[in-house]
């Protein structure tokens, strides 16, 4: 069995996850199993479907065509049947993304689909749509001195206080080959994510020891037309209606929780931590003045 600590769950698989960091915490009783097994097509009596997903009580199929089936099963087990002729290193992908980000739904768990990085005790969640350079933006901070906690999901708890804090990933970032250039990171470019893809695990920067608070949580906004980086502050009821759209699969996330559940965890987080839109530049050669910029309004937020 290889272990794993994946956004502060102790966590059992039967297969090497690349991009995972081996744990140190051995026989400690796992959260989480992943493990190779018999998967059923359809799940009978299905609560709620999509396109390649059903979900039905506490078990939630996804099916990969020509790759793979994924069962996930009452947040504490994900298992994993190969379709022929499939590499299992091309389903491990799906393993650590969407089945793991389901499972935590399945914990009631506060998931943001994007990037987190912290300093002096204190982190930031980088949430916007795909491709708009979250894991960029977070590499390019922690360039600059900050930790690295999360990439792609995003796990938001409470400390003993009641205070939002970001559980660390505890997998490695993901970066494109360009940005990879663009960065300088190429010392740090380890596996191929996917044999066919030019995306690649970036071995790991500072990491975090303890759960960070969580301070702000800024969303991308990828602007063709601005001149400079801009910060731009939300209405509560604003902040609220874009964070529905930041959370890790939002229309499945509908269907696992109630609006009273999402009231609650929404509520948690805006009593402490608030919400900006980020207009970012495009083009690399604006990447030092949106970091600067970001730097900026968040030592001037205060603790």
């Amino acid at each position: 069995m290889h272990e794993y600590l994946i956004s502060g769950l102790a966590v059992a698989s039967e297969l090497d996850l690349p991009g995972a960091i081996p744990s140190c915490a051995h026989n400690k009783r796992p959260d989480v199993t992943i493990r190779r097994g018999t998967v059923p097509a359809i799940l009978e009596s299905a609560d709620a479907s999509g396109p390649n997903w059903e979900m039905a009580g506490e078990k939630f199929l996804l099916r990969v065509p020509r790759l793979a089936r994924f069962l996930i099963a009452q947040g504490q087990e994900i298992v994993v049947e190969l379709e022929a002729d499939a590499k299992e290193r091309d389903a491990t992908g799906f393993v650590l993304g969407t089945s793991f980000g389901i499972l935590l739904h399945q914990r009631g768990a506060l998931v943001l689909h994007g990037a987190a990085v912290a300093s002096d005790g204190r982190a930031i969640a980088i949430c916007g749509m795909s491709g708009t350079g979250k894991s960029t933006l977070a590499a390019a901070l922690c360039r600059k001195g900050c930790s690295f906690a999360a990439d792609d999901i995003c796990v938001i708890g409470l400390n003993g206080q009641g205070e939002p804090i970001v559980q660390s990933d505890g997998r490695q970032l993901k970066l494109w080959h360009e940005a990879i250039t663009e960065l300088n990171l190429r010392e740090r470019r380890g596996e191929a994510v996917r044999d066919t893809f030019q995306k690649y695990y970036i071995q790991p920067f500072d990491r975090i020891a303890e759960p960070p608070k969580l301070s702000a949580i800024y969303v991308l906004r990828d602007s063709h037309q601005a001149m400079q980086a801009g910060i731009e502050s939300l209405a509560l009821a604003d902040a609220m209606r874009i964070l529905e759209y930041q959370y890790y699969r939002p229309r499945v996330r509908a269907k696992m929780a109630t609006k009273s559940e999402m009231l609650l965890q929404g509520a948690a987080v805006f009593g402490h931590a608030k919400v900006f839109l980020l207009n970012r530049p495009r083009g690399f050669e604006h990447m030092e003045e949106t970091v600067a910029a970001l730097r900026k309004h968040w030592g001037a937020l205060g603790r």
